[in-house]
């Protein structure tokens, strides 16, 4: 049995997450299991973090999530191909027999997270089980389906969170029972995250986690397009079976809460200077010449408690943007919205500075691409002579409430965290 199928399904309707076959490096013939890890293929900076990692092993999972050939379909046909050639090569073995997958990392302060990977039954937006909170980018959701229908596999887990109620039984229970025996596999990433896996096969502790996590209901924290993925490729494949369901990472965030951090902005064919000349009379611009990065960002953080804020850099210098003319927000910004998405920072960015400012296209890579970490920004931003606009990170409980009232967020408005490493367990279709 190598995936999660429609006779698994218990009775009952709610989240369904389904035990399956992982597919993992075999540690005998790699390096070592961080050296074949990586980022989720969004997170990966590029070109030097993608040089980074497929120079760091020879099977380093970055050549399945973002293959490198002369067209898009030759992209697609590589990473089929290597992934086809490991499996038979033993790189990458599937495990004996299907089970949840308890995963845990921990970093060097005191932060811990455990959550439950497994095959999640796709489900109508209707349904209200998985919630989005963003919008997503067709030509993202096309690449990634290309990817996909290429390698027929599932290669890295999306995270998803869920509320827990608490008790000494479920899903929690199930993975604290797991965690008392020795892992799958245990190692630690470059970034200081460690990270340990052990498979529930039990059929009893199986039972007992899914029947907890049916009655709740899940938020897409961080795999928006790959979660829009699945459902393009489920209607494509309407009979039942594997393509019915789709990797994830489940964690309770009120055990594990999750860190919100913001995705910034680079815009490369706008320079700085000219960003900073069409604000004029329209937000109040104050240079930060002399701080650092901890300090321009310290002084974004007390900005944007007073309203809309951005830090604008790439000329060498930070430039604090704040207090939008209200007229200028009345005449930009949606009405159909509610009060708290109508006054998000990814609000204003995208409606008021991207689509009627600067007039640049949001959809054109070319123009606008998006960066979690920040100091990679304003460093592209000063090497190609364009603008990093960073933002400060919405609290989470605007993300879950807005999402619950299906409003969705401007596209890449959150960055949760710590996100699970790439290449630790997939799933083949």
């Amino acid at each position: 049995m190598n995936s999660a199928g429609p006779g698994d399904a218990p009775a009952h309707m709610g989240l369904d997450l389904a035990p399956f076959r992982g597919l993992r490096y075999d540690p005998r013939r790699v390096g070592s299991l961080a050296a074949v890890t990586s980022p989720p293929y969004d997170v990966v900076v590029r070109p030097d973090g993608l040089l980074h990692l497929e120079s760091a092993d020879p099977h380093n999972i970055v050549r399945l999530i973002l293959p490198q050939a002369g067209t898009p379909a030759a992209r697609n046909e590589r990473a089929a191909d290597t992934l086809n050639r490991w499996i038979a090569e033993g790189v990458l073995a599937r495990d004996p027999a299907p089970a949840l997958y308890v995963y845990e990392q921990r970093d060097g302060e005191g932060l811990l997270q455990r959550g439950l990977i497994g095959a999640l039954r796709l489900s109508e937006p209707s349904d209200g089980l998985v919630l989005p909170h963003e919008d997503v980018m067709p030509h993202v959701v096309a690449d990634r389906a290309d990817l996909m229908r290429a390698t027929r596999a599932n290669l890295e887990p999306l995270l998803l969170t869920y509320r827990g109620k608490g008790g000494t039984t479920g899903a929690h229970a199930v993975v604290e029972r797991a965690t008392g025996r020795p892992p799958l596999l245990s190692t630690t990433t470059e970034d200081g995250f460690g990270h340990r896996l052990w498979a529930v096969t039990d059929p009893a502790d199986i039972a007992e986690a899914r029947a907890d996590l049916a009655g709740h209901q899940a938020l897409i924290a961080d795999g928006h397009h790959r979660w829009a993925t699945y459902l393009r490729l489920r209607a494509e494949h309407p009979a039942p079976g594997p393509w019915d369901f789709g990797l994830v990472l489940l964690v309770d965030t009120a055990r594990h809460p999750l860190r919100v951090r913001a995705i910034h902005r680079l815009l490369p064919r706008l320079p700085v200077a000219d960003a900073l000349a069409s604000l004029t009379d329209l937000f109040r611009v104050r240079h930060l010449r002399t701080a650092s990065l901890d300090e321009a960002l310290d002084a974004l953080a007390e900005a944007v408690r007073d309203g809309n804020a951005f830090l604008l850099a790439g000329d060498g210098a930070f430039h604090l943007v704040d207090r939008p003319s209200p007229d200028l927000l009345t005449r930009t910004v949606p009405k159909d919205r509610p009060e708290a998405w109508r006054t998000l920072d990814a609000t204003v960015l995208h409606a008021t500075l991207l689509e009627h400012v600067w007039r640049i296209p949001e959809d054109s890579p070319e123009h606008v691409a998006y960066i979690h970490d920040t100091a990679s920004t304003v460093e592209k931003a000063e090497r190609e002579g364009g603008t990093a606009v960073l933002l400060h990170p919405v609290q989470e409980d605007i993300v879950r409430s807005l999402a619950q009232r299906g409003v969705t967020m401007p596209r890449k408005s959150t960055s949760f965290g710590p996100k699970p490493a790439t290449g630790l367990v997939l799933r083949t279709l």
